[in-house]
């Protein structure tokens, strides 16, 4: 398995999170990238700026001559998010074109180098970037395909120094989604979380365990598994590979945390594994789930040599993924904190951290729920976790690929919450309607649209703060 013939390589929704980091490691391996999608975006921008071109046109005039000729050296590799009738894919497909889902790419990619894997229902984009952070900041040689854009590296590929004599390290997320991480070739393994998710896919929690049992079972003979403690239980030992176990999480009693202290913008801990200790440790993505992600990421660093004061630097220094407990504001009497979390356990494990470090202060939510499918199937879910809040705003479903479904709507999460006040709002009416809340700590969570809401919110909650201040 390798892209042996292969000269360049051709991109069906380049500006996906996941082939973008894909695209740009091509890129830096010496191919010639290109690719297509249907809307430009600050990561379609930034790619051409990097030397891909990048079309926004399905038809045969915009696809580049070199790859229209050259069928045999020419890679495709498309997302199933390209509409079946795409110009661009039939064309591939009718001139005996190799194309590869980026699932089967990242496969091949992980069969030829040392990987280490991260999956869970939530957590693994955090985590994978906590990693590769550590490995890089230590000098290792390391690839990280990860989900979410880095703030250290502001970008979702991070590399290490090739010029390293050490084998190259590969970081990669193993998305549960479609199944893609059956495709991968863990060397290690982390699973962060089983909760059920993807249900639209899977059918039922059952198969979602035995497909996480079925990507655990992948790891090499002589690698080990790093597993939540609860995550472990759900599994079950039917389920566990026949491999070394090493169990993490606050009340494991493994690896675990001890004098956690929340503060605002960061949590402190001491780690702790059996063998060692490595006390008062810093980090600035707080959140007590992050302190979580912190633990498998430092027993990682710690297998591979890394030195308790590297990790101890490198923890400090890492200051997240867009999107994932983002603080844009942190003023005296305001906050406000955007995240991605579009599940029931998500928003428990977020809105409980942000509780503890601003604990008297009035907490309002700003929820809109992600697809149709997954509003109906975890309701209850989501009705118990956002009533954490003293507020709690909802928006319409984002669809994402979903059709509308009868009876499905954010109203139906609105008659359990719990909350002092709760709402329904339009997204074009939300500010208007935050100017009549007035917000202490505001937190807007969801994997649609939202972010884009999100600069707005932070520029008028600074000005906010301007005003209280004079």
């Amino acid at each position: 398995m390798s892209f042996e013939g292969i000269h360049r390589v051709y991109f069906l929704g380049i500006g996906g999170i996941g082939m973008s980091a894909l695209a740009r490691w091509f890129r830096h391996e010496g191919y010639a990238v290109s690719g297509y999608d249907r809307t430009p975006s600050p990561l379609t921008e930034e790619l051409i700026a990097e030397g891909m071109p990048v079309t926004f046109e399905d038809s045969l005039d915009t696809i580049p001559e070199k790859v229209k000729t050259s069928s045999d050296s020419t890679l495709i590799v498309w997302t199933p998010a390209i509409p079946k009738d795409s110009v661009q894919l039939g064309y591939f497909r009718e001139h005996g074109y190799d194309l590869k889902k980026r699932s089967e790419v990242l496969g091949i990619v992980t069969k030829n180098f040392h990987t280490i894997a991260v999956a869970g229902t939530h957590g693994k984009t955090t985590t994978s970037s906590l990693i590769a952070h550590l490995l890089k900041v230590a000098g290792k040689p390391v690839a990280a395909f990860l989900g979410g854009i880095t703030q250290n590296y502001q970008s979702n590929l991070i590399l290490g120094d090739k010029k390293s004599k050490e084998p190259t390290l590969v970081v990669v997320e193993a998305d549960e989604f479609d199944r893609s991480f059956l495709r991968l070739h863990p060397n290690e393994a982390v699973v962060t979380s089983t909760d059920a998710d993807h249900l639209d896919i899977y059918g039922d929690e059952n198969t979602i365990l035995d497909g996480f049992g079925e990507f655990v079972k992948l790891i090499d003979k002589k690698g080990k598994l790093f597993i939540q403690y609860n995550a472990a239980d759900r599994l079950g030992e039917v389920r566990m590979p026949k491999v070394p176990i090493r169990l993490y999480g606050l009340r494991s009693e493994g690896i675990r945390a001890k004098n956690i202290q929340a503060k605002p913008g960061s949590f402190v801990f001491d780690y702790v594994d059996g063998q060692k200790e490595i006390s008062h440790l810093e980090l600035f993505i707080p959140g007590f789930h992050n302190v979580e992600n912190a633990l498998v990421a430092i027993a990682i660093a710690t297998e591979h040599g890394i030195p308790d004061e590297q990790i101890r630097n490198g923890l400090a220094s890492f200051r997240g993924v867009k999107r994932r407990f983002e603080i844009h504001v942190n003023q005296e009497r305001l906050v406000y904190i955007d995240d991605y979390a579009h599940h029931p356990e998500e928003i428990r494990a977020f809105l409980s951290s942000v509780i503890a470090m601003y604990p008297t202060s009035k907490l309002t939510v700003v929820f809109q729920p992600h697809l149709f499918s997954r509003t109906r199937d975890f309701a209850d879910g989501f009705s118990e976790s956002l009533s954490l809040a003293d507020e709690v705003i909802l928006l319409d479903i984002y669809p994402a690929r979903e059709l509308p479904i009868e009876g499905v709507s954010s109203e139906m999460l609105l008659g359990k919450i719990q909350s002092k006040k709760k709402s329904l709002v339009k997204k074009a009416d939300l500010m208007a309607h935050l100017e009549k809340s007035n917000p202490e700590v505001l937190v807007t969570l969801g994997a649609g649209d939202i972010d884009r809401l999100v600069p707005g919110i932070a520029a008028w909650m600074n000005s906010r703060q301007k005003l209280n201040a004079v």
